[in-house]
């Protein structure tokens, strides 16, 4: 046995998404979309966890778990849910959801935008609308209340390289996984304007670290003649481009579940005799280490964070070992010297995954959909006692 200790101060925490787990989230353009009459789309989000009711006991079940972090994401469309209005009272829940993260004794990580948008947003021309980073800096304005009294990291857009993949014609239900198109380039440049609109806002707060997360996807040459090159000419624009351009934020966040074969033609499918997850894609625990390597190499040095990592699984045993695995890939980059903050798991809860509903089952925590009782997997237990003991034993 071999006992693997982490840095003093490690962030061990799990991650949630606001329109995944809080429900009725009747003002964001995902909503319009999950009820459109010809949506691709397999279930609406509904009532979700009702965790906008019920954070305050799954801040404390990560709290009894053992986690000393909870990453959560706020909503700009329960904020300003009409071009220009604003609800103090939507700030005051979000500001009540960090209170409540410290009196628990978990540190709140929060995201200001997490794939959603508010129906006008995406109504007035979306990221492609010529003043987004601007309403996108005045919607960082309105979340200061939230932010500005005990919150240390603050990530601005979640994913925008995924985002921009969606723009340019992604379907939602293939998120990271083989076969990705072009993404649109103009989106991709509106998101980084608007991210770094939001880190000016943000730095008028003392002491608040910002910086956006980013889907490394761990695209790896099959090693035919010319793969080599397809695999530059392919994850450039998806990849390496966004980790790039972090070069100076105060952290970057990694985003790792998987890995893609390239060839000399693209992207290759997974293997038949492989292990996969309920998404399609394959148990490979390596892409938190892939993530965090090429995320600190081509940003030069920038601080790094797990801020999701996960399997979709109903067998809680693979869990266990995929978050093991991550893990043991987590030292090593740590011993290497690389600076990684802290491991954000995916996720807090069963969620809503997007376009493939509630068939995907990445949490620590599962619950009832007609009470809502939430009850912690084995695997939420095997991690709260790694997260006390800031150690992993191997």
């Amino acid at each position: 046995m071999t006992t693997l200790d982490f840095p003093k101060g490690f962030l061990w925490g799990a991650a949630t998404a606001a329109h995944q787990i809080e429900g009725n989230n009747v003002n964001s353009n995902w909503w319009v979309h999950e009820h459109e009459p010809d949506t691709t789309i397999v279930e609406p989000s509904g009532d979700a966890a009702d965790s906008y009711h019920r954070y305050r006991e799954d801040i404390r079940i990560a709290a009894d778990l053992g986690l000393n972090s909870y990453r959560f994401s706020i909503e700009w469309a329960r904020i300003e849910p009409e071009r220009g209005f604003v609800s103090r009272a939507e700030i005051d829940h979000y500001r009540r959801m960090v209170e409540t993260c410290h009196e628990f004794g978990v540190e709140p990580i929060v995201t200001l935008m997490h794939f959603t948008v508010p129906r006008w947003f995406e109504r007035d021309g979306f990221w492609r609308a010529p003043d987004a980073a601007d309403l996108f800096a005045r919607y960082t304005e309105l979340a200061l209340p939230v932010v500005q009294d005990g919150v240390r990291y603050v990530c601005t857009i979640n994913e925008p390289n995924i985002a921009a993949m969606l723009a340019g014609g992604e379907d939602a239900s293939n998120l990271v996984a083989y076969g990705l198109p072009n993404p649109d380039l103009g989106v991709a440049d509106a998101l980084l304007a608007s991210h770094k609109r939001s880190r000016e806002v943000l730095s008028q707060v003392a002491g608040l670290q910002s910086g956006w997360t980013i889907a490394t996807q761990a695209f790896k040459s099959n090693g035919e003649p010319g793969a080599d090159e397809m695999l530059r000419t392919y994850g450039y624009p998806r990849d390496d481009w966004y980790l790039e351009q972090a070069a100076g934020d105060d952290f970057l966040g990694v985003q790792a579940y998987t890995r893609t074969f390239i060839g000399p033609n693209g992207p290759l499918p997974v293997a038949d005799d492989v292990e996969t997850t309920l998404t399609g894609w394959e148990f490979y625990p390596g892409a938190s280490a892939d993530g965090l390597r090429s995320a600190w190499e081509l940003s030069g040095h920038v601080p790094l964070m797990i801020t999701e990592n996960g399997i979709a699984t109903a067998d809680d045993i693979r869990r266990i070992a995929y978050t093991r695995g991550a893990l043991e890939g987590i030292h090593a980059c740590i011993e290497d010297g690389i600076e990684v903050l802290g491991y954000q798991h995916w996720s807090l809860l069963d969620n809503y995954e997007w376009a493939s509903g509630f068939r995907p089952t990445f949490g620590l925590v599962s619950w009832d959909p007609v009470t809502f009782a939430r009850t912690p997997k084995d695997s939420a237990r095997w991690y709260g006692r790694v997260a006390a003991a800031n150690a992993l034993t191997v």
